[in-house]
């Protein structure tokens, strides 16, 4: 059966919206797993790092699976460590998103997360071979690519995951440009990321907003939304389907994907309810359909 995910929290929102959210996540939101922990900025993880238990626990209590992720970017002594520390656990299950990840967990079970580059069959037979059980494909695989992935993945017993909903991560950076946006450096940025709970708008000299800044990560202005390709990612294997949290009403947007999932709402149908809970925020499916991916490319009308 496939299963729905919830991705971890890409942005610096506060303790407090945090907790809030995961409660609600925890009783309201029909996801199977839920990914937690800090996977941009090491500078973040200190303000929401000690209500992991507890978040751990609600979650898991309600029937949740919980994946701790790591950093993206492991530059420092502290995100070396913070790394190392993940990898020595043994429970939950960890998902690795940099290879600093992989010489710590050695060759024990471990997730590979979307950061990885886990682009065609080759690669994952490798990372089968240190130890995953599980991969999310890059996003910007197309259908036919995805298709390959997870017959390979599928074959080797492992896990297939795809982002279906929520903005895509184009880049991260060694600087911040959330930073240096607001005249401030790296090292002295007064966590001025927390403004921006949904990434900051980078437009065009024309003032059209084209990307999304998030710390070190450069992310698509459009929200990713395979809502409508559901079935065809079931049909060629996929196990998982991932959702980013963004500022919207995520209990409304998993509910919509568990129903198109369940074939209790007709995709169309959903898809335009999945509209109005984002607002103006524009869509796009455009790598996975194998061109542009800021583009909506809309379904071929059924034979």
């Amino acid at each position: 059966m496939t299963k729905l995910t919830l991705g971890p929290i890409a942005y610096h929102w506060s303790a407090e919206e945090r907790r809030d959210f995961y409660a609600r996540i925890a009783d309201e939101a029909p996801v199977d797993e839920v990914y937690l922990g800090e996977v941009i900025c090491s500078k973040r993880a200190p303000f929401h790092e000690r209500d992991l238990p507890a978040t751990i626990e609600r979650l898991e209590r309600a029937g949740k699976t919980v994946i701790l992720s790591s950093l993206a970017e492991v530059m420092l002594k502290r995100e070396r460590k913070a790394t190392a520390d993940l990898a020595a656990l043994d429970g939950p299950e960890i998902e690795i998103n940099n290879a600093a990840g992989l010489y710590d967990r050695g060759r024990r079970a471990h997730r590979i997360g979307p950061f990885m580059n886990a682009y065609n069959e080759a690669t994952i037979a490798w990372m089968a071979r240190q130890g995953a059980s599980h991969i999310c494909l890059p996003g910007e695989l197309p259908a036919e690519a995805v298709a390959v992935a997870a017959t390979a993945a599928r074959d080797l017993g492992l896990g297939v995951e795809v982002q279906v909903f929520g903005r895509a991560c184009l880049a991260v950076s060694a600087r911040c440009y959330h930073a240096r946006a607001h005249g401030r450096t790296k090292d002295n940025c007064q966590f001025v990321c927390e403004g921006d709970a949904d990434g900051m708008p980078l437009c065009t000299t024309d003032n059209r907003p084209i990307l999304r800044v998030n710390g070190i990560q450069t992310q698509s202005e459009s929200y990713v939304d395979l809502l409508p390709e559901v079935a065809q990612l079931v049909a060629n294997g996929v196990t998982h389907l991932r959702l980013m949290p963004q500022a919207v009403d995520m209990v409304a947007v998993t509910s919509l994907f568990r129903k198109v999932l369940d074939e209790a709402m007709d995709a169309e149908q959903a898809d335009a309810a999945l509209r109005d809970c984002c607002g103006d925020t524009p869509f796009s499916n455009g790598f996975y359909k194998g061109q542009a991916g800021y583009k909506r490319i809309a379904m071929a009308t059924p034979g």
